[in-house]
């Protein structure tokens, strides 16, 4: 009941890591099935509708269900911590978030029980997603899911904003804010717009499906391509909103273990804000095929390669921090360090799709599956794990076992550019991406068994990191505030797990990095910025997790309101709205309690903060 009543922005990051890790084993299990059906040419291992089915819910999985909200526990995790904060500026609906994400992902997976998973590619291109093409209920599940999870995103988006905006320590001015909360504040305002573009898109789709409205039938009269434009415009900013934080990550974990401040850090910031205006410029570089004519692909083949810019700078800038530094190659800083060549390696063959007449060659095959893959596995997964690996003691008290992260960073590291590298020859030679089998004696027999050795490694990788986390949570807690020794900021100033307060007292910001220079002025800690006094907490309340039942009710009820059932009964709840109506009542009856009862809160007195004999 704890967990299910919490709204500590410290628990509701462990529930995000796990719901995470579900749903990023779920989307794991699917890539390995992907590849050991292109093992050899001409395989049966799956059938074609079951391949397309992998395929698209592989692809939707790991972006909007495995890394976003793994993403997300590092961000409730450390933000508040980072910034000298309790917690962040809306318990309740940092609680609701987490809810709405949960059940909107279990509702997706659903579809492979109820009916057959969505098969028109992750993308869920029109018309291959309209019901001329994909007659079962896969897509509903697709679009009410996805609906239903992204709320929660952009629910949390908004949180961090505000929790960043008002909510930083005395003395923390935006130009004192460490690297992750930075690029955590500007991913949050890239949710906040890129978000409602996807929403309208499978709003739209929905009523095309459900409803039988027309805005993507050619039929009648509607326009495919206006569904790749809303899509991309949201799709583009989507891969920045992925790989924001990862940077935000490998920004705190290379000045730690180089003992070293970062180098050129407002460049830093203002090359992530540059890199998420143009985010927003570049969406139809994904639509050079679609017949846009030459001034179009011109405009964004420019756009796009204007990105590598600021790019470069984040790439030199670690570098350069490196540069000179005691560097220690512990498992938290071998993924920061695998993370940059890897990453560099996704942005190279970025520049070459970005070039409009290159692109009519490489799209849709195998060469864009790999760039895509570079970027989102070599650089964001690296960075998830590294900042894993890193805030895993703040988090847990406990710390990972070193000679298991490192297994897992070998065995990650290998596996991946096996399974990718060659994919970029695949796609050079011809062999089309989302396409289930391949007749023999064409090349890519070898460099197929090649990508699926690979893909297993890889695997076999991550289960190091779960039996490192398994491993641990056997041991007991007790690590040192600032376990690594070299922290720099203030979330190791605190215990490890911090308190449900976090911190007794507030605590005075002098300049960058603020803990650091504290440790080099000789000070012990943090030097307080307000006199001990009684600490107002949020009271735990179950409403967030009602409130999302009734939204994932009403969606089910949505989804099957024009099924045709065997039985009356399901006839009549299903057909006559009953079960929509049912779970919009749960939902705005909550929304009710919540607004008539005025919820105070509780307060921690001076007198309990004194028997733990918690330091400032």
């Amino acid at each position: 009941m704890d967990w299910l009543t919490t709204v500590d922005h410290k628990k509701i990051a462990i529930l995000y890591l796990l719901a995470g890790g579900l749903f990023f084993g779920i989307g794991g299990i699917e890539a390995v099935l992907i590849r050991l059906q292109l093992i050899k040419p001409m395989n049966d291992f799956v059938s074609a509708q079951t391949f397309n089915e992998l395929i698209t819910m592989h692809g939707t999985t790991m972006i909007f269900l495995g890394v976003m909200p793994v993403i997300f526990a590092l961000m409730n995790a450390v933000i508040p911590l980072q910034i000298g904060a309790r917690d962040v500026a809306f318990p309740f609906l940092n609680s609701l978030g987490f809810w709405t994400f949960l059940f909107g992902g279990i509702l997706l997976n659903l579809s492979w029980i109820m009916g057959g998973a969505p098969d028109a590619g992750w993308t869920a291109y029109t018309p291959l997603s309209t019901t001329t093409y994909s007659t079962t209920h896969g897509v509903d599940f697709y679009t009410v899911g996805l609906q239903i999870a992204g709320l929660g995103t952009l629910i949390g988006g908004i949180n961090f904003l505000a929790t960043i905006i008002t909510m930083r320590a005395p003395g923390m001015s935006f130009m004192r804010m460490p690297m992750f909360t930075w690029t955590s504040f500007i991913t949050s305002a890239m949710i906040l717009f890129a978000f409602p573009a996807i929403t309208v898109g499978l709003v739209l789709l929905s009523f095309d499906r459900i409803l039988g409205a027309n805005f993507f039938e050619v039929a009648n009269g509607g326009n495919p391509v206006l569904w790749q434009h809303i899509f991309w415009i949201f799709g583009h900013p989507e891969v920045y909103i992925l790989i924001l934080p990862a940077f935000g990550v490998i920004s705190e974990v290379i000045p730690t273990f180089a003992r070293k401040r970062l180098f050129g850090y407002s460049s830093m910031v203002f090359a992530t804000i540059l890199i998420a205006f143009l985010g927003f410029m570049v969406w139809a570089h994904h639509m050079f095929t679609t017949g846009l004519g030459p001034v179009a692909n011109a405009l964004f083949s420019i756009a796009t390669m204007l990105i590598a810019v600021p790019t470069g700078i984040k790439i030199f800038n670690w570098l350069f921090t490196m540069w000179g530094g005691q560097i220690r190659f512990t498992s938290p800083n071998l993924f920061a360090i695998g993370f940059i060549p890897t990453f560099v390696m996704g942005g190279v063959t970025g520049v070459m799709l970005a070039s409009a007449p290159a692109d009519f060659q490489f799209h849709d095959t195998y060469f864009v599956v790999a760039h895509f893959h570079y970027v989102i596995v070599g650089g964001l997964v690296s960075g998830l794990l590294a900042g894993l690996h890193y805030w895993w003691p703040k988090m847990f008290g406990r710390m990972l076992n070193e000679s298991l992260g490192k297994l897992s960073f070998w065995f990650f590291i290998i596996g991946f550019h096996l399974t990718f590298f060659v994919q970029h020859f695949l796609g050079l030679m011809g062999m089309q991406r989302r396409v289930f089998t391949y007749l023999p004696n064409q090349g890519f027999d070898t460099l197929n068994m090649v990508s699926t050795i690979g893909a297993i490694l890889m695997g076999i990788g991550i289960l190091f990191f779960l039996i490192n986390a398994i491993v641990t949570a056997t041991k007991p807690k007790g690590v040192a505030d600032d376990p690594w020794e070299d922290g720099r900021t203030l979330e190791w100033a605190i215990p490890s797990p911090p308190p449900e307060y976090n911190f007794k007292q507030i605590p005075l910001v002098r300049g960058i990095d603020a803990l650091w220079k504290e440790k080099m002025a000789g000070n012990k800690g943090m030097t307080p910025a307000e006199p001990l006094g009684p600490i107002h907490m949020p009271s735990p309340t179950i409403l967030p997790f009602v409130m999302s039942v009734g939204i994932f009710i009403a969606g089910l009820g949505f989804m099957f309101s024009k099924e045709q059932f065997s039985n009356s009964f399901m006839s009549l709840i299903f057909n006559n709205w009953i079960v929509v109506i049912i779970g919009l009542l749960i939902t705005f009856g909550s929304m009710l309690l919540r607004s008539l009862y005025d919820d105070h809160g509780w307060h921690i007195e001076v007198d309990e903060l004194d028997e733990e004999g918690v330091k400032a």
